[in-house]
């Protein structure tokens, strides 16, 4: 099968059966892109911050760059017309026959069913991004002082907490959040490497 057969067949997977949205689709994404060797984990998750950076849905966004790298600009539109096909032939049938059934307790039940199965989805790509953002996970280490200077990524870690005590405490618009987040990460990935010896 061709790359550009095989991104529009697996996107179109990924956007069949994948609910709750772009983040509920992160575990999908990683699983097949990293399965099929179009990138390592490492470039998943650059590319998830880099869709989330960027305007449009994020699954659209995601696939347009996942199928650019691989094969080019027509990979990207390949990959990105197989994953909003399912949910413009599905929202189409919805919308016609929804009103008709929303009140009937089989569907109803359904989607009880689909609401924390979501959530779940939602919390292992929060665990599987945030362990490849926040860890080193090809250090190895020996004793405390080990796990703070070579397994965990510090900066990575204090840009968490930041945005996230700050987006607690105020809500802020996510376009704040990112520029904001990017403004940290220049600090302390670019800037302060130059002037401290720490790793």
């Amino acid at each position: 099968m061709s790359i550009l057969l095989e991104l529009f067949f697996t996107f179109f997977k990924i956007g069949l059966f994948t609910f709750g949205g772009g983040y509920a689709m992160i575990p999908m994404i990683t699983q097949e892109v990293t399965a099929r060797g179009w990138m390592p984990l490492s470039g998943v998750v650059d590319f998830i911050a880099v869709s989330e950076s960027t305007p449009g849905p994020f699954a659209v966004n995601i696939a347009t760059f996942v199928g650019t790298e691989c094969a080019g600009p027509i990979g990207g539109i390949c990959a990105t017309l197989g994953v909003i096909l399912p949910s413009f032939i599905i929202i189409l049938i919805v919308a016609k026959c929804f009103m008709t059934v929303q009140n009937d307790p089989r569907v109803r039940a359904g989607l009880a069913g689909l609401r924390p199965a979501v959530v779940g989805l939602i919390a292992a790509a929060v665990f599987s991004v945030g362990k490849t953002a926040l860890l080193h996970l090809d250090a190895v280490f020996t004793g405390l002082e080990g796990f703070f200077t070579d397994f965990l990524n510090w900066r990575a870690v204090l840009i968490f907490i930041v945005m996230f005590v700050i987006t607690r405490l105020k809500k802020l618009h996510p376009i704040v959040v990112v520029l904001l987040s990017g403004a940290l990460g220049c600090l302390l990935f670019g800037v302060l490497p130059m002037f401290l010896p720490i790793t």
